[in-house]
């Protein structure tokens, strides 16, 4: 009996030996697999989440910053009205428009020519035009044959001008070289100037 209860007791101990390796054994792989299972799932969740993407790409997809609001300028332009011409007064030579035209260009036997003076005001309100400086020359080559403020009969008018009307003079050349002589033109080309005054000569031929 003594020497069963010692093989017991051996065999018993082995038993006990075995069974605490394996046990340390299977905690150890435990272990080993818990630490696997969680690396990998947390990785995997990243990654179906999220793709990994570089920090510089992650930045460069963030929008613009607002910009900011610049300041407001005003102009203000002030245009100074120019001065009304008063009524009344005396008509300003560049509100002026002077114009001159010649009945024919040929003029035969007793036909006296005759050019007809337009003026006309673009000043504001009305003025007074003194008609004495309108002077139609005749002139050939550098012959001063006639001028029709010099034979003027009686004083040069006055006239009130308004802005768009018209003044209209219309002055007949009778064909002497003077104007109380009796010697007439002869014939061959003229030219008519109106004097003091930018407008188109008139070239005409007596016959």
């Amino acid at each position: 009996m003594g020497a069963n209860t010692e093989r017991d007791r051996d065999g018993s101990g082995l038993d006990r030996y075995w069974r605490r390796r394996v046990w340390a054994l299977a905690g150890v792989l435990g272990a080993v697999g818990l630490l696997a299972w969680t690396c990998q799932g947390g990785s995997g969740v990243a990654g179906k989440d999220e793709p990994g993407r570089p920090a510089g790409a992650a930045e460069g997809t963030r929008p613009p910053p607002p910009p900011s609001a610049m300041p407001t300028v005003t102009v203000t332009t002030t245009t100074t009205p120019a001065p009304e011409q008063a009524d009344g007064g005396p008509c300003d030579r560049g509100d002026l428009v002077v114009n001159m035209s010649a009945a024919k260009n040929v003029y035969t036997g007793s036909e006296r020519p005759e050019f007809r003076v337009t003026v006309v005001s673009t000043g504001e309100g009305s003025c007074a035009f003194d008609t004495g400086w309108l002077d139609v020359r005749i002139t050939s080559g550098a012959d001063r044959v006639w001028s029709s403020t010099k034979c003027r009969k009686a004083g040069a008018p006055k006239a009130t001008l308004r802005r768009g009307i018209p003044y209209v003079d219309d002055v007949v050349w009778d064909r002497r070289r003077d104007c109380k002589g009796a010697v007439r033109a002869r014939p061959g080309t003229y030219v008519a100037t109106l004097k003091g005054a930018k407008a188109k000569k008139q070239i005409f031929s007596l016959r």
